[in-house]
């Protein structure tokens, strides 16, 4: 059988939120590459080879499972969430070279929706996602889009929010929502949905603090019209 390599969504956190498409991919691999966390969510089996590597290799792992299809393996590249957002999935095309292998992107359930999902419909209308983790682009181009897109009226969505690596940059971001949005915009911080330590929290721009958010933490600020509707968080889909 000639090889090939997909690069697949596991999702949230939840077992029952990865894929059909996946779970059958997973089934065939002959074997896992991928962000150790990742990687351990793979159950051993024989005939599966696991590559676990570091989160800052991601060329590194696009290479091994590109050179392990070429010599007829099957490969799965686990990312979490979808690939395609924030993911290997971009790191996989970066690597190809010429005469690629077979090639399959299977998407996957991301933190932002399952995060939504859990809070109400807080992206209702249109909406933004930005990684607020400098490792890939400089804290200017952050600030910039930021606060463009808050003059934009947008509900914006941010992936890794505060790390141990940079305790301040999310207080930044806070300071910037509040001088571009008001006091009063409403902010939901969603940690570790869909797994057992899941915590939902929804205060306004006023009442936020850098600590309520984590690297496992998808927090998501409304635009001008974004209500509350009992226990829920919601962005009418009519436009403010």
């Amino acid at each position: 059988m000639s090889g090939w390599v997909a690069v697949a969504g596991l999702g949230p956190g939840a077992e029952d939120l990865i894929t059909p498409e996946v779970r059958a991919a997973l089934d065939q691999a002959t074997d896992v590459v991928g962000y150790i966390p990742y990687v351990a969510r793979v159950a051993p089996r024989d005939g599966l080879t696991l590559h676990p590597s570091d989160n800052r290799v991601e060329l590194d792992r696009a290479r091994l499972a590109l050179d392990l299809a070429r010599t007829g393996r099957r490969v799965v590249i686990v990312s979490s969430g979808d690939p395609g957002v924030f993911a290997m999935a971009s790191a996989l095309f970066e690597a190809v070279t010429d005469d690629p292998p077979d090639i399959r992107i299977l998407p996957g359930i991301t933190a932002m929706l399952a995060a939504a999902a859990r809070l109400g419909a807080p992206l209702g209308h249109d909406f933004c996602a930005i990684n607020l983790s400098d490792n890939l682009k400089p804290w200017d181009l952050i600030e910039r889009r930021l606060r463009l897109a808050a003059q934009a009226d947008f509900a914006m969505a941010f992936y890794n929010p505060r790390s141990k690596a940079r305790p301040d940059g999310f207080a930044q971001v806070l300071d910037i929502l509040r001088e571009e949005c008001g006091p009063d915009r409403l902010i939901s911080f969603a940690r570790a949905v869909t797994t057992p330590d899941e915590m939902l929290r929804t205060v306004t721009l006023a009442q936020a603090t850098p600590d309520m958010a984590d690297m496992r933490t998808v927090v998501i600020v409304g635009n001008s019209a974004t209500r509350r509707a009992g226990p829920w968080v919601y962005t009418p889909r009519s436009a403010p």
